[in-house]
């Protein structure tokens, strides 16, 4: 259903760096760095056919965080979701709510992690067993 999604960042480098190891847990390798017409640099990280991106605001402003939004990658293990929080942690995210773990609920059990990456975006890595 999704082609992409697309945040901003108000340090192109520093997400570069952050994003570089963080979803290179996941298998993602370097991104293709697009500067368009006006000037914006944005980063395009292709993995499974999906897209992940980042680009500095078009519209000049800041870039702002959007309250209530998560962006979820899937993880192929608990030890693969742990080691994502631990490199976003190293490199520059923060943790937020619970620890890294496997969670009960009405939706089935699933192991979850919640970190935020320098700019402020709320992460989340999952993982649903079986």
């Amino acid at each position: 259903m999704l082609n992409h999604v697309m945040i901003g960042s108000n340090d192109i480098e520093k997400s570069k760096t952050f994003y570089n190891a963080v979803l290179g847990v996941l298998g993602a390798g370097e991104p293709m760095v697009h500067v368009n017409d006006t000037g914006q640099t944005r980063l395009f990280y292709v993995h499974d056919g999906s897209t992940f991106s980042i680009s500095e605001p078009i519209n000049g402003e800041p870039a702002t965080v959007a309250n209530g939004s998560t962006i979820g990658f899937v993880c192929d293990s608990p030890e693969q979701l742990q080691k994502f929080h631990d490199v976003a942690l190293a490199n520059g995210g923060a943790t937020m709510e619970d620890p890294p773990g496997l969670r009960e609920g009405s939706m089935g059990p699933m192991y979850l992690c919640y970190f935020t990456d320098p700019d402020g975006h709320k992460i989340c890595g999952i993982h649903r067993p079986g």
